[in-house]
């Protein structure tokens, strides 16, 4: 992982960290997942613009990738 330095208004900071709580992670980990929703995803991997963020609350959800990342089976 490479660290860097973001620079946020107050407003943009409270809403970022209100969000990062509700959703229970840290908020670099909210910031990554923004970077990842709005990048183009690797054509060749495109299960990698959800990688981590998948949460489906069922058990057997990784057993479900294609239907969850593609929609259909396989």
């Amino acid at each position: 992982m490479i660290r860097t330095q973001v620079s946020l208004s107050e407003d943009e900071y409270r809403a970022a960290k209100a969000e990062a709580a509700r959703l229970g992670i840290s908020l670099a980990e909210l910031l990554r997942r923004s970077l990842r929703h709005i990048l183009p995803a690797d054509e060749k991997k495109p299960w990698m613009r959800y990688a981590g963020m998948v949460e489906t609350g069922e058990k057997d959800a990784s057993q479900k990738i294609d239907e969850i990342v593609y929609g259909h089976k396989k």
